[in-house]
């Protein structure tokens, strides 16, 4: 079964916010080879890192070691999910349901899921709830 990790619960994982400790916890007790990103969140991670420097949420010396820790990870502990023209067009499609309120990264999170059989952990209840309502399978923490 492969978990894949939605960008709210890496940045708590690696910045300090109220869950990290619990979400550290969490990665620490995953077996091997089941936890999974894409290119996506990679790009989020490093946006969100970006809105706490420019909100002084955290100094640069935090987001580099924070961008270190997750280019870790990504190396040595996440498989990386493909994304491609499919994940695109199964993301428009979850996005036209408006009655989701899904925004465009979280369709296309959703989307790397769907294609590839894979359940979405997240600290993001809506987005949870959306991924119940579209059939993907989700792990709310």
């Amino acid at each position: 079964m492969t978990r894949y990790l939605d960008t709210s619960l890496l940045v708590a994982a690696l910045t300090n916010e109220a869950e990290t400790k619990r979400m550290q916890s969490w990665l620490a007790a995953q077996k091997s080879g089941v936890l999974a990103v894409s290119e996506w969140v990679a790009t989020e991670f490093s946006a969100a890192l970006s809105v706490k420097l420019r909100t002084g949420q955290i100094e640069k010396t935090h987001r580099s070691d924070a961008l270190a820790m997750f280019a870790q990870l990504m190396a040595a502990s996440f498989s990386l999910l493909p994304i491609s023209a499919i994940e695109f067009r199964t993301a428009a499609h979850f996005a036209d349901r408006s009655s989701s309120g899904l925004r465009a990264g979280d369709a296309l999170h959703l989307a790397i899921c769907a294609n590839h059989g894979a359940t979405i952990c997240t600290l993001d209840r809506r987005l949870s709830e959306a991924a119940t309502a579209l059939g993907v399978k989700t792990l709310l923490l």
